[in-house]
């Protein structure tokens, strides 16, 4: 046997990839799953925290500050371990998607917050105040002018944040979640063969690289132009 031949037959194996698709299907539609979580999740905490400290509570400010310095801080394999591993000390267990939820939904809440407080406090000072003279209380100016500005000149970054977190959904593995990467890793340790893993590559280039596409549309067509 070739050297090309065991190439092919080491990534490339047919009979291999027969018997483990559709394993590698269940853990695609698995990670969609998990990253439409993390998505609506994290953005939604997100923008709740950015409005909340649009408020200008400063004990609440610096809680909220804190929370989000921690998450943007720590790894979130060191999350999802902590969750997965740390909880059940305390009589507290969940199961590794739950964990992988809310650790990834975390991570994304806290950048998109800063995100999302950074477009808040880019609108300029003269849109609050004419808001406000036209008779527009906190809260209606902040709804009906400031956001709808903010979020435009946030899509951008948020757009690369979040796509970045999501494909982070492959370190579910680790607790065990069948996802792409856990049905692939199951494949080889059962086939003694890497083709299922040139599976799940192919799985998460099927899934990601049209959102990639999709995104980079957004922030073409919807980014905000000065």
């Amino acid at each position: 046997m070739t050297n090309w031949e065991r190439f092919v037959d080491s990534f490339f194996n047919a009979r291999v990839a027969a018997e483990y698709f559709p394993k590698i299907v269940e853990g695609f539609w698995l990670t969609i799953v998990l990253a439409a979580c993390i998505i609506v999740t994290g953005l939604a905490a997100g923008l709740g925290l950015a409005v909340i400290r649009a408020f200008g509570l400063r004990v609440v400010n610096l809680l909220i500050i804190f929370v989000v310095d921690l998450f943007r801080a720590l790894p979130p394999l060191v999350i999802i371990a902590l969750l997965y591993f740390g909880l059940p000390a305390a009589g507290l267990s969940m199961d590794g998607f739950v964990c992988a939820w809310i650790a990834l939904a975390a991570v994304l809440m806290a950048f998109s917050e800063e995100i999302f407080w950074a477009g808040i406090t880019a609108v300029p000072k003269g849109q609050w105040e004419a808001a406000r003279s036209t008779g527009l209380g906190f809260l209606q100016t902040l709804g009906y002018v400031v956001l709808p500005q903010a979020l435009r000149m946030t899509i951008p970054p948020l757009t690369n944040r979040t796509i970045a977190i999501t494909k982070g959904t492959a370190l579910a593995s680790v607790v065990a979640v069948p996802d792409i990467l856990g049905a692939a890793n199951a494949g080889v340790s059962f086939s003694f063969n890497p083709t299922p893993l040139t599976m799940g590559a192919a799985a998460y280039l099927v899934l990601f690289l049209p959102v990639v596409i999709f995104g980079r549309w957004v922030e073409t067509r919807f980014a905000w132009k000065r």
